[in-house]
């Protein structure tokens, strides 16, 4: 009797008929519908009557939200495995990690042979596979620098380049029955996927053996290799409670091409078995979840309860020793090596992982929506990171009032791009690569600050789960004051899973790149700040200056389509000082988010140096300070954004973030053991305030800098009664307010 522990799932297998096409996506839109997890199909492309696989695994992904998708299994003769990894990773990327690669050797080898592929032993066939699997997990990689030599005689690649990484560590599943294929799946596959009315009794117990003894002997748990089965479509749940609880199974997928029998089979089979292996599982005491081989287990770091993940949350989690670690070790500027990475894919997810977090008080804990915060905080080493990145739905809730729900995962481009065809957009930060999470609870300073506020200031609810692990929606009729500390300070207050925006109204718009000849920094800034003071509200931009000054480059916004109009915004800024160049283009604000973005990882490592501040005007005092320490050259980067206007219409007690009388503010990148930091220092008499977000020094001092006593002082009251035991204490912590029936400690 063996139970491997994994979680319970179920899928549906199709006939992927070229006479009825749209019935056979419409049976895999109805397997969602009905809450499977999973849909597979056959690969035989040398069958006239079947649509080619790959193309529909494609399409029905499309025509889907949540489901997996399988081939059941590849005919891994006919798709060479380095272009297939590609193919699964682009769709994999493309579908938010919902791939999963069933592969077969190859089982009618006279029709595969007549598609011009060379007839293989069946040993040639083992060999075959085996070295695909190294070729694609080789292309996976893309964390190694290195290229890709990998395989042998039958697949090989030899200096080729490696990704694009998928979105997820897909699993390699193997159809297979024979004894040296087994070996194969116990020694590098991820699951073994047999076909019921193909077994011989005996040969599941037999098959499971061979396995995990191949797995022993690799050095691997044999829990690695999880165990799915193609059952006949009339196996009842008694007989599948008896394949989970004695045989290991933990995967079942349906034959069927009718949709009575997949509504049956997942409205009344799947409940039932669901519920008595959990039963039985409880009474056992057995730990379900995704076990680790010896490599993996050596990364794990001490201090956290790997193994008491919930169930759900373990299928998803990524650590040390996992594929696609990799992604959480760089953020835009700083570093990081989490020890233990939760993916939830719902809210009720997001609730399990705050609770387990907070289990793990003594670790640090990061939330990471894309990971591009200039201060790194999403990041850390040795403790828990919760990525909220797959939850990134976007849904119009009434276009006309441009009422729009936002998930936290999604990204500031993607918004942009939902939005264009409703002629509205939500002001955001500068590039569109930014997740919305992150900077929805921050401030959001981008190209339409001085028109439209802040992207907090369109906010007009916010879910949100609280240290407690509960949910609340928060609104300035609903919990007030949680929606007053989450629009400026939501990073203290829990791990926000939607926003709702009021968007605005934009259509096209003029972006334009003025490069300066600066010949005097100081009197440069003074006359940009003079210039974007006297501007109409519908011009919005920044300066960007390089170490030691003498150039700087501008980026305007003019929400305006007619030339002449936005020529005559233009022309104070372009008589600010002589121009090496310019360039002016009318565009939507979805194309100019989609130029703001790159598609290069992120490649941050250790501990960037970062400063912001506010200025509420460059007056020639604050601009000679300022061109102090551009003009030293310790700083690489210097950027001056553009507030005031709308910015400055909210009252500074309406939201958490207070700096409303600023008309600029200021961010500047140094290298670590330079100057760069005492120059900062003697920057901050001039400066009132700062943006949180691009700021990498922490510390007490740095948030009463960030926020006026009286904000303060509400957000630690806030803070004592949301959070008292400062779960949420790594982005800028907010201590609680100290009261004597429950100080904390």
């Amino acid at each position: 009797m063996v139970d491997y522990g994994h979680p319970l799932r179920f899928g549906s297998f199709i006939t992927p008929s070229a006479t009825a096409p749209q019935r056979v996506v419409d049976l895999a839109v109805r397997s969602e519908e009905v809450g499977l997890d999973l849909v597979t199909f056959q690969d035989h492309p040398y069958q006239p009557a079947f649509l080619d696989t790959w193309t529909l695994l494609s399409w029905v992904a499309a025509r889907t939200e949540r489901i997996h998708l399988s081939g059941n299994v590849l005919n891994l003769p006919l798709r060479i495995p380095s272009v297939l990894a590609s193919s699964a990773a682009s769709l994999d990327l493309l579908s938010g990690g919902r791939v999963e690669l069933g592969l077969g050797a190859g089982g009618f080898w006279d029709a595969i042979a007549a598609m011009g592929v060379p007839k293989l032993t069946p040993g040639e066939s083992v060999s075959a596979l085996s070295e695909a699997i190294d070729v694609i997990r080789g292309r996976w990689d893309a964390a190694d620098r290195s290229v890709l030599r990998a395989g042998g005689d039958l697949h090989r690649v030899d200096g080729a380049k490696r990704g694009p990484a998928p979105a997820h560590a897909i699993p390699i599943w193997v159809g297979a029955r024979g004894p040296r294929m087994l070996r194969l799946i116990g020694t590098k596959g991820d699951g073994w996927l047999p076909s019921l009315p193909w077994l011989q009794p005996g040969d599941l117990a037999r098959g499971q053996a061979i396995i995990d003894g191949a797995a022993q002997a690799a050095g691997r748990d044999p829990r690695e290799v999880v165990r799915l089965l193609n059952i006949d479509a009339d196996t009842g749940a008694d007989e599948l409670v008896a394949l989970a609880l004695e045989d290991g199974i933990s995967t079942f997928i349906l034959p069927t091409d009718d949709t009575a029998a997949l509504e049956r089979f997942a409205t009344e089979v799947v409940p039932a078995v669901r519920e008595q292996v959990g039963a039985v599982r409880a009474e056992r005491g057995t730990t379900a979840g995704r076990a680790r081989g010896a490599v993996a287990l050596a990364k794990r770091r001490p201090g956290i309860e790997y193994d008491g993940l919930p169930a759900a949350l373990a299928e998803t989690a990524v650590e040390p020793g996992d594929q696609g670690y990799a992604r959480y070790t760089s953020s835009y500027l700083r570093g990081g090596a989490p020890g233990l990475i939760l993916r939830p894919r719902t809210v009720e997810e997001v609730q399990e992982a705050v609770r387990f977090a907070g289990r793990h008080r003594h670790l640090p804990l990061g939330i990471f929506s894309a990971g591009h915060g200039l201060s790194g905080r999403s990041l850390n080493r040795d403790g828990l990171v919760v990525d909220v990145g797959t939850l990134r739905s976007i849904e119009v809730l009434d276009a006309a009032a441009g009422l729009v729900r936002i998930e936290p995962g999604a990204l500031w481009v993607e918004v942009a791009e939902a939005l264009e065809p409703l002629g509205l957009a939500i002001t955001s930060g500068d590039y569109g690569g930014v997740g919305v999470g992150g900077l929805a609870t921050a401030g959001g300073v981008g190209w339409f600050a001085r028109e439209h506020g802040l992207t907090i200031d369109r906010i007009r609810a916010v879910e949100v789960v609280l240290a407690d692990g509960s949910f609340v929606r928060a609104t300035a009729t609903e919990h007030p004051d949680l929606f007053w500390a989450m629009r400026g300070a939501g990073a203290n207050f829990g791990v926000a899973v939607a926003f709702e925006f009021e968007a605005a109204r934009v259509g096209t718009i003029a972006f334009a790149q003025l490069a300066f000849d600066v010949a005097d920094t100081a009197a440069f800034l003074e006359g940009w700040g003079a210039a974007m003071e006297a501007a109409d509200r519908s011009v919005t931009g920044e300066i960007i200056i390089g170490r030691g000054g003498r150039s700087a480059q501008a980026m305007l916004v003019v929400d305006h389509d007619d030339p002449d109009t936005v020529l005559e915004g233009l022309q104070p800024f372009a008589a600010i000082a002589p121009l090496v160049d310019s360039s002016v283009a009318l565009t939507s604000y979805a194309g100019l988010m989609r130029a703001m973005v790159s598609d290069a990882p992120q490649q941050g490592r250790g501990e960037p140096r970062s400063h912001s501040g506010n200025v509420p005007h460059l007056t020639p005092a604050v601009s000679r300070a300022l061109a102090a320490l551009i003009d030293s050259g310790s700083s690489y980067f210097f950027s001056l954004r553009a507030l005031g206007g709308a910015v400055a219409d909210v009252p500074a007690a309406a939201t958490a973030f207070a700096g409303r009388d600023a008309n600029f503010t200021v961010a500047a990148f140094g290298s670590p053991d330079t100057e760069f930091d005492a120059r900062w220092r003697e920057l901050l008499p001039v400066l009132d305030g700062m943006y949180l977000s691009f700021e990498s020094d922490t510390g007490p001092e740095v948030v009463a800098r960030a926020f006026p006593p009286a904000h303060l002082a509400r957000l630690r009251a806030l803070k004592a009664t949301y959070d008292p035991a400062a779960l949420f204490r790594d982005n800028f912590f907010i201590a609680p307010e100290e009261r004597e029936e429950s100080a904390v400690a």
